[in-house]
Order: structure tokens, then C-alpha cells, then sequence
């Protein structure tokens, strides 16, 4: 299944990654999870070990905090299925680095109708909630909406996910 491109939003617990697991188990073949987040302290070392229990021995886990475009090219293929989670840490990973967010999330929005096999990338959706009360968190919010409404431009599959059910947004249920 070639140029499968779907974005999966939702707060958090909201079954978002249960939701994207299933979309790339389904497809079968060769399972890729491209992991953004950086350990920082026990407790996330903790989440990622469980997390990758969760998913068991048929995934292959890349950890990639940063170079997310490099990690996609590289591990996609016909055939396979490539879950990111999660897009906000990825963008916070760019944010602490002072990366240049507007051409990054240029490059990555270009580059994903290209790609091969299934791809599903995770994100929060953080802008439901209430104006932040600090500019960095506001300009994180800002980040991510924009980020959100580039990628699911040329998506063809965007889920909202609540409670656990998957909401679809744009396309049909994959």
C-alpha cells in the first residue's frame, strides 16, 4: 500500500497510539516505530520500557528525538508500517534545540506524500484547552497547530481520537 498517510490527534490517554498500533498491525508486514522522545529522568525510562513491552518483539523501535525526516526516509518502504509517536515531542526536541520550526515543518510536510507503505503519525492535540499563560507554552501551542494543519493537508486519513474512539475527520475509517 503505497503513500498510506495518516495523522492521528488526541489528548492525552485518549487512545490515540493504541488507535495508530492497530492501523500499522493491520497492514502485516514489517512494523518500524520511530520513537521522538528523549529520556530525561526514571519515570520516562520507565514509560518507554512499558511502552515497548506493550508492543512486543515484531516492532522495530528507532529512536529518533530529532532528525525525523532522515528516520522516515530511511525506514520507509512498500509494504511496511511506520508509526511516529509522537509529533509534540518531536516539535519540543526542535524547540530546545532553537531549530529553525516554520523550515522543519516545511521539509517534513513536503517529503510525506512521497513516502512508501503505511505511515501514521501520532500527535497531541493541545490547542482545546484554555490560552497558556507563558509565551513559551504559547508559542508551543502555536507550533503545533500549525504543524497539525499542514500535515493533515495533505493526509489523506486525519483521526480524532476521544475516549478511546477513533473520530474520523478527513477520509475514510483505514
Amino acid at each position: 500500500m503505497s503513500g498510506d498517510l495518516t495523522l492521528v490527534l488526541g489528548g492525552a490517554r485518549s487512545g490515540k497510539s493504541r488507535y495508530a498500533e492497530g492501523l500499522v498491525t493491520a497492514l502485516g508486514g514489517p512494523r518500524v516505530y520511530i520513537a521522538t522522545s528523549q529520556v530525561w529522568d526514571t519515570e520516562m525510562a520507565e514509560r518507554v520500557a512499558k511502552h515497548r513491552d506493550d508492543r512486543g518483539p515484531d516492532w522495530t523501535t528507532v529512536e529518533e528525538p530529532r532528525d525525523l525526516i532522515g528516520a522516515l526516509r530511511h525506514h520507509t518502504a512498500e509494504g511496511t508500517g511506520v508509526l511516529v509517536d509522537c509529533l509534540t515531542l518531536w516539535l519540543t526536541n526542535l524547540m530546545m534545540a532553537d531549530a529553525d520550526i516554520a523550515a522543519e515543518t516545511a521539509a517534513l510536510v513536503e517529503m510525506l506524500p512521497t513516502l512508501p507503505g503505511r505511515v501514521v503519525l501520532v500527535s497531541n492535540e493541545v490547542g482545546l484547552g484554555i490560552v497558556p499563560d507563558n509565551a513559551l507554552a504559547r508559542r508551543f501551542r502555536d507550533h503545533a497547530g500549525r504543524l497539525h494543519q499542514s500535515i493533515a493537508a495533505v493526509a489523506p486519513h486525519v483521526v480524532l481520537t476521544v475516549a478511546g474512539l477513533p473520530i474520523f475527520v478527513k477520509g475514510t475509517p483505514v
